[in-house]
């Protein structure tokens, strides 16, 4: 069924175009007529046309101004214009508006008809792309929570996340580069401060998440996380590096607004900690504050800034310039991270209660926090032994300036080693990959049989393999016994049979296929042209 506005102020041409529609399409048409701007307006309004023929002088309300006015309320109807005057005086503004037809009077039954059948093809289209754009929307529904899921959990878990942090913005369209963390945790009743039966809470969760989900999102623009024992962490984008008090006061309004709604609708008690903003990649503290938050009150809904206990280091300590350095680093971002450290440096030595010994704790700490995560994120390789001489080091620094000297020059030379280390591990598997094949390929080796000699999985040493060296395992192992072959078939007193067993081939016929596939001859030729 198509939906039918036909608008003109002559009633002849109003009564000829529904007779021609009619006549052709019978109940596949609902026509409805109008004679002025403002009636095509309002009739637009109680029956939404899929396609509008629409006259363009009109008394009151033109027929462009009308095709505006409709499509304020109406995206998806198609019009036609049908006019007496020049079409060129209005082709800009029609086009503009996305008229689909231009037509000039008179206009013949044929024209109409071909018109018509054109405009319906369309609106067949369009509701095709909704119907389309609907099922993609549903699915979406279905696969966005468990991409939510992984990307909160991927935060909490894994220290070395900066590689897939860009991956799962982009999938979530978070354009946001800062964030903060509301942990919600959920129970039987409050015992000690601690929402009791956490279990049985966690069971019972799984029944109400999706409603859960659906009142998180109504208060807050968020991403869910899953459930965890008795807790739901919730991520909240968030445009500025730092809420300011009127801020923080809405966002606890709402999430005690929030809580209470979690109350009324699912059977639990319910608790709410609130972290600090930081940068997206560093939004695990954003967490680790939120847990602080409930642990050290017993309100409802607690921001970790109202929490005597996390107040900040007086002075204003750095927290997120301390954090950016370990997450740089992690980065391989030599220029960020001692950017970050030179910061860090220069905000110690201006603290007056700052002694020349507690920078030197201080930066001996952050060094080995560093080579420490790099070691745990499995890019870093030492001993326990490689930093006996830090301590010493740093006590012959003559001067505040050597201390920064020290600072840095470790720092940078983390994340040389962390650049470094991976190339030279995959480098050193693969000489001995090869190394394993020169000295076998005259047997029957496999790609198997490879990766067990150098220690990984198959599926992991064919990927690194083809990326050191251009080639697959077949190509490189073909490629050393083609070569062997070439050198033995100079020696005229050795047979292609010979030949091609010692080129770790056991049969001829396959042996001469191959090498005349890369060598566009086959062996006898290529010893014929040898001489």
């Amino acid at each position: 069924m198509y939906r039918i506005l036909l608008a003109d102020d002559e009633g002849i041409m109003l009564e000829s175009l529904k007779k021609i529609i009619e006549t052709e399409y019978g109940n596949e048409c609902e026509i409805h007529c109008a004679k002025s701007g403002r009636v095509v307006v309002e009739m637009a309004q109680a029956y939404p046309p899929d396609i509008c023929f629409m006259d363009i002088q009109m008394p009151g309300i033109s027929g462009i101004q009308a095709i505006r006015e409709i499509q304020k309320f109406n995206s998806s109807a198609v019009f036609v214009i049908i006019t007496a005057y020049d079409k060129f005086n209005y082709a800009k503004e029609a086009v503009n508006l996305g008229v689909q037809e231009f037509l000039t009077k008179p206009v013949n039954k044929k024209v109409i008809l071909e018109t018509c059948a054109k405009m319906m093809t369309k609106v067949d289209q369009i509701r095709q792309k909704r119907s389309d754009d609907l099922l993609i929307r549903e699915k979406l529904e279905t696969v966005v929570p468990m991409i939510e899921s992984g990307y909160i959990n991927n935060i909490l878990l894994q220290d070395d996340f900066v590689t897939y942090q860009d991956n799962y913005t982009q999938l979530l369209d978070i354009r946001q580069k800062y964030g903060y963390m509301m942990v919600i945790e959920f129970g039987d009743s409050l015992e000690n401060g601690v929402l009791s039966n956490a279990v049985g809470a966690s069971v019972k969760a799984n029944k109400f998440y999706s409603i859960f989900r659906e009142i998180a999102q109504g208060f807050f623009e968020c991403l869910v996380g899953p459930i965890m024992g008795n807790r739901i962490v919730l991520l909240v984008p968030y445009e500025n590096a730092k809420e300011d008090y009127e801020d923080r006061v809405a966002i606890v309004t709402r999430a005690r607004n929030m809580v209470h709604k979690f109350e009324n609708r699912i059977d639990s008690m319910f608790r709410c900690g609130i972290g600090r903003v930081k940068e997206l990649g560093s939004v695990k503290e954003s967490f680790k504050e939120a847990v602080v938050a409930l642990r050290e009150s017993t309100s409802h809904v607690v921001h970790i800034e109202d929490v005597p206990a996390a107040q900040k280091y007086d002075g204003e300590y750095p927290r997120d310039l301390e954090i950016r350095y370990q997450k740089r680093i992690l980065e391989k971002d030599a220029a960020g991270a001692m950017n970050c450290a030179e910061g860090f440096f220069e905000w110690m030595h201006s603290q007056q209660a700052v002694t020349r010994e507690d920078i030197e704790i201080k930066i001996l700490e952050m060094v080995m926090n560093a080579e420490r995560r790099a070691f745990f994120a499995g890019t870093l390789k030492y001993n326990v032994n490689s930093r006996r001489s830090y301590i010493r080091e740093l006590q012959s620094c003559t001067d505040i300036e050597n201390l920064k000297k020290w600072f840095l020059d470790k720092t940078r030379e983390i994340c040389t080693k962390l650049e470094n280390s991976k190339e030279k591990e995959a480098g050193s598997i693969i000489d001995r990959a090869k190394e394993y094949i020169n000295e076998n390929f005259r047997r029957d080796i496999s790609l198997d049989d490879v990766s067990r000699e150098v220690d990984i999985s198959p599926y992991y040493f064919s990927k690194l393999f083809k990326q050191e060296t251009g080639k697959n395992f077949i190509e490189y192992l073909t490629e050393i016994r083609l070569k062997n072959a070439r050198e033995l078939l100079q020696d005229s007193r050795l047979s292609i049979k010979e030949i091609c067993a010692q080129s770790g081939y056991s049969d001829p016929n396959y042996f001469s296929r191959i090498f005349k596939k890369y060598e566009g001859v086959t062996p006898s030729e290529f010893r014929e042209r040898l001489g």
